[in-house]
C-alpha cells in the first residue's frame, strides 16, 4: 500500500494506523453520513414523528404530485439527480446553502431524471430528506440526529464542525502542509457533510449493525450478500464501514488515493 494516511478498526484487533492517520481525530466521512441520516428517519417514523410515506411536499414547499416519499429519498429512488445543478469544482457544495436548496424544492418536479421507483444515487435526494426531516422534526439536523441516534447510542464523537485542534485532513503538496477539506455543512450535509473520529465510526458499525441497538438497520446501509455496508468520499478522504450477519465488522479510512482502493482494502479485510 502507498504511503497514505491509513485507519483500520476490525473485530480481530487493535486499531492499525499508519503515515500520520489517527484513531481520535475527526476526519470527513462523505456519504457514510447517509446511514445516519436513514437511521434518523426511521426514529423519527417509529416515534411517529413522519411516515416513511410522506410526500416531500408534507414538509416542504414542493409541488403537489410529484409522487416522491420520504422513503423514496432514503433508497435512492426519488429519480432526482446524483448532484444538485451548478455545483462547483474546488470546493463543491460551499455556495449549496438552504435557500438554494429550498429554491430547488419548488421545481422538485423538474429536476427528475427519472420516474419514482427507479434506482438513482442522489446527494440531492439525501440533501431533500435532511431538511424535511428538520421542518418535520422541528429542530435542525444534528440537533434531532443528536437526539434520536447518537445519544441513544453513546457515541459523541461525530459532528458537522469539528474542533479545528482536533481535525485530520489530507497532506498537501508541500512538506508540512494540508489539504483544504470540502465545505460540507451546508444544505449537503445530511448527503454527506459530517466528520467523526474512526474509533466513533466503528462504533456506530458495531452499535448499528452488529448489536442492532436501534433496531433492524436503516434502508439507507447497501447490502451485499450478508454484508452490510456504506462508503463515502470527499475530496481527498474516503471511509468504508461494514459488517457481516456473522457479526464481523470493518472501517477503513484513509486521507489521498481512490475511494476504490479503500474500498477493497476494507472488503478484503471482512471477506477474504
Amino acid at each position: 500500500m502507498s504511503r497514505i494516511p491509513t485507519c483500520v478498526l476490525n473485530d480481530a484487533g487493535p486499531p492499525r494506523v499508519s503515515d500520520g492517520h489517527a484513531v481520535d481525530r475527526y476526519v470527513q466521512i462523505g456519504s457514510l453520513t447517509k446511514a445516519l441520516t436513514g437511521t434518523l428517519l426511521a426514529r423519527l417514523a417509529e416515534a411517529g414523528a413522519v411516515g416513511l410515506d410522506d410526500p416531500v411536499e408534507r414538509w416542504l414547499p414542493a409541488p403537489p404530485g410529484t409522487g416522491v416519499t420520504l422513503l423514496d429519498l432514503a433508497r435512492h429512488t426519488s429519480g432526482l439527480p446524483r448532484l444538485p445543478p451548478r455545483v462547483g469544482r474546488r470546493d463543491p457544495y460551499a455556495a449549496f446553502d438552504r435557500a438554494e436548496l429550498l429554491r430547488l424544492v419548488r421545481g422538485l418536479d423538474t429536476l427528475v431524471v427519472r420516474p419514482p421507483g427507479d434506482e438513482e444515487y442522489s446527494n440531492l435526494g439525501y440533501s431533500v430528506l435532511g431538511a424535511a426531516l428538520a421542518a418535520a422534526g422541528g429542530a435542525g439536523y444534528e440537533e434531532l440526529l443528536d437526539a434520536y441516534v447518537l445519544r441513544p447510542l453513546e457515541v459523541t464523537e461525530v459532528t458537522a464542525r469539528p474542533p479545528a485542534g482536533r481535525r485530520l485532513t489530507a497532506p498537501g503538496l508541500l512538506p508540512g502542509t494540508r489539504r483544504r477539506p470540502w465545505t460540507m455543512d451546508g444544505a449537503i450535509l445530511p448527503a454527506g457533510g459530517l466528520w467523526a473520529t474512526p474509533r466513533a465510526v466503528a462504533d456506530l458499525v458495531v452499535r448499528l449493525l452488529v448489536e442492532r441497538r436501534l433496531g433492524e438497520p436503516a434502508v439507507s446501509w447497501q447490502t451485499a450478500g450478508a454484508l452490510r455496508w456504506h462508503n463515502g468520499a470527499t475530496g481527498d478522504a474516503s471511509v468504508f464501514a461494514g459488517a457481516m450477519a456473522d457479526g464481523r465488522w470493518v472501517v477503513v479510512h484513509r486521507l489521498g488515493g481512490r475511494a476504490e482502493d479503500t474500498d477493497r482494502t476494507a472488503v478484503r479485510l471482512i471477506a477474504p
